[in-house]
């Protein structure tokens, strides 16, 4: 019997390896596309798994060049894409990346007669649309609806690997955050989001909301990690007019940063609680975060 094909865009990152290591696991024959080969080989900086061994092909491509990704999608069945611009890069826009990049990878996913595209999103986009970051991911998830292709678009609150930056800048000692830090949220563990993922691509669900199993305030959240590290915290909260200003100023110079403060600034200022799954608990990844930097 012939393994099911999967896609997986994105594959060197902090959610594409845990969805690498599910695909697999569920008999999945796995096909990674990354920029870098040699990512996939070590373990990530937030804990997710080094996957080498369990893809059974690497496609090398870059979003910024749709060329690089043609016929990546030759003889697959399902294309699973979290393939996006999670941090500044000079010249590099997310128009570029999750917008363009994700189409021409719908583009050839459709001329190769693929049979599903999964693509991830952002929990409450239609409240910080006028995000760059965010309306970029949008557009690529109107274009995927309009295409006629079965699809799942699924949107998560927030990543554990984002919670790693919060645990990075309590390594520093001092945290910067935007607001009073009383806005709440459930983040969610890679592990548990890729099963929700791979799930998706065995069932008729097409927009997914998901979070994890426990809700925080920010405020909360960064206490943990400053105990997780036996630090006393030390956190200075950022007025949101001031956060604005900067964002104006930025925008001026550097437009992908500026992307990325938006979107920073943006969820700081709503609630973002997603319907909860998984087991993963922050506290203990906060723990493993710790006792790897011991």
């Amino acid at each position: 019997m012939n393994k099911r094909k999967v896609l997986v865009a994105g594959a060197s990152g902090y959610l594409g390896r845990y969805v690498v290591k599910e695909f697999a696991e569920r008999g999945y024959a796995v096909r990674a596309l990354v920029r870098n080969r040699e990512k996939l080989a070590s373990k990530g900086a937030n804990l997710e798994p080094a996957v080498l061994d369990l893809v059974e092909e690497i496609i090398i491509g870059d979003a910024t060049e749709p060329a690089s990704m043609k016929d990546a999608c030759k003889g697959i069945d399902i294309v699973f894409s979290c393939m996006g611009l999670t941090k500044p890069q000079q010249g590099v826009t997310s128009e570029q990346v999750d917008h363009l990049g994700n189409k021409a990878l719908l583009d050839d996913a459709l001329a190769h007669g693929v049979g599903k595209f999964i693509y991830i999103s952002v929990f409450n986009a239609d409240k910080m649309i006028e995000v760059e970051m965010v309306s970029a991911h949008e557009r690529f998830v109107d274009d995927l609806k309009a295409s006629g292709i079965d699809y799942a678009v699924i949107r998560p609150t927030a990543f554990f690997s984002d919670m790693g930056m919060f645990f990075n800048m309590a390594r520093s000692g001092h945290m910067f955050l935007f607001g009073d830090g009383a806005n709440r949220f459930n983040p969610i563990h890679g592990a548990d989001l890729a099963k929700v993922c791979v799930d998706a691509a065995e069932n008729e669900k097409r927009d997914i909301d998901v979070g994890g199993p426990e809700i925080f305030t920010y405020d909360e959240t960064n206490l943990m990690a400053f105990e997780a590290l036996g630090k006393n915290p030390w956190i200075t909260h950022v007025p949101l007019w001031v956060g604005d200003a900067v964002l104006f100023v930025t925008g001026l110079i550097n437009k992908p940063l500026q992307s990325v403060l938006g979107f920073a600034l943006s969820v700081s200022r709503i609630d973002n609680v997603a319907p909860a799954t998984g087991k993963r608990k922050l506290a203990d990844f906060f723990r493993e975060m710790g006792a790897s930097v011991k």
